[in-house]
């Protein structure tokens, strides 16, 4: 047999010294992965078979997430999971303004309870306006307005027995309208600044008003809001507490009014 060549010699060692370096340095860790594999039953469209399918996770060492805190609203405050029950008195956003004195407490059948403590009874009407309350009879001017279409030259004196004898005048024209004249609302035009809005409460009912009546208003530089009495008297309450007492006004007669009565 041939001796080995030195240069082979020299290869043989070198691969002999890489082979016993590589087995003497320990393995590098491997990697375990762990699945588990849940059977989720599949049926098929018999249904005497079942087939098995599996369907593998991960595990990993991922830590939990933490748990959802509770959602917060606009105030950051926390939403309670059920609906807390509704304070009306919370919506109520003029309750802490302060009740006009001249606020209609009780609408009688004759006449009216104001806040203040003010009565007006007997049948009067009642003109509130910039804080005063008046009594208001607008028939009366209506009653001398007919006597004198129907006499002519009475005396004063004559005309006050008339008022008694005759009763209350007449406020509805024969179109159905209600009808005063500016004696009427004399007492608005000496105020100012004078309100903006007018709310007519005239008794139980609802009517139309004259042109003459409307025109008188208009020229006072008011605006005129017809109603019941009773609704009139709640929208004068509302509004004075919202806008003031200076800038509406009400003339309201009483819910047992009647047009001529005694």
């Amino acid at each position: 047999m041939a001796t080995p060549s030195p240069a082979l010699r020299l290869s043989l060692t070198s691969l002999r010294t890489t082979l016993r370096r590589s087995m003497q340095q320990p393995p590098p860790p491997t990697q375990r992965h762990f699945t588990t594999t849940p059977l989720r039953p599949v049926f098929s469209s018999s249904s005497t078979t079942q087939k098995r399918t599996a369907r593998s996770r991960s595990m990993h060492t991922t830590p939990p997430t933490e748990r959802r805190k509770q959602p917060l609203a606009h105030n950051r405050e926390e939403v309670p999971e059920q609906a807390p029950p509704t304070d009306f008195g919370q919506l109520d956003m003029l309750a802490s303004a302060p009740v006009p004195t001249t606020s209609v407490d009780v609408c009688h059948e004759d006449g009216f309870s104001l806040n203040s403590g003010v009565h007006i009874r007997g049948g009067d009407g009642a003109l509130l306006v910039g804080g005063e309350a008046f009594v208001w009879r607008p028939w009366e001017g209506a009653t001398i307005r007919q006597q004198q279409q129907d006499g002519g030259g009475d005396s004063e004196k004559k005309k006050g027995k008339n008022l008694k004898k005759k009763g209350k005048g007449l406020l509805v024209n024969e179109k159905g309208q209600w009808e005063v004249g500016e004696e009427g609302f004399a007492v608005l035009g000496l105020v100012w600044p004078r309100p903006d809005l007018l709310i007519l409460g005239l008794g139980p009912e609802i009517r139309p008003l004259s042109p003459a009546t409307r025109q008188a208003i208009t020229n006072l530089g008011m605006r005129v809001e017809i109603l019941d009495t009773r609704n009139a008297a709640s929208q004068y309450n509302m509004l004075a507490t919202e806008r003031g007492m200076g800038d509406v006004a009400a003339a309201l007669l009483p819910i047992g009014w009647k047009d001529g009565a005694e």
